[in-house]
């Protein structure tokens, strides 16, 4: 999707995702939860707009950096 993407700000493993393509958030929205170091951390969309593209899924490991969703 189009976009700015919300990135993981650690590496661990999305536990939960919040938001589906075409959901519209706005600042500090909850989009994901990523479980690292066996704390959970929710990851909140950094501004307003409409998911364009979700590029994780429940389960899946991902890297310090990595795109977890896209807001457009």
């Amino acid at each position: 999707g189009t976009g700015s993407p919300v990135k993981a700000p650690l590496p661990g493993t999305i536990t939960e995702l919040k938001v589906n393509v075409g959901d519209k958030v706005n600042v500090g929205d909850v989009v994901a939860v990523l479980e690292a170091m066996k704390m959970e951390n929710d990851i909140q969309a950094e501004w307003d707009g409409v998911v364009t593209a979700v590029n994780a899924s429940k389960g899946d490991s991902v890297l310090e950096g990595a795109a977890i969703v896209t807001i457009g």
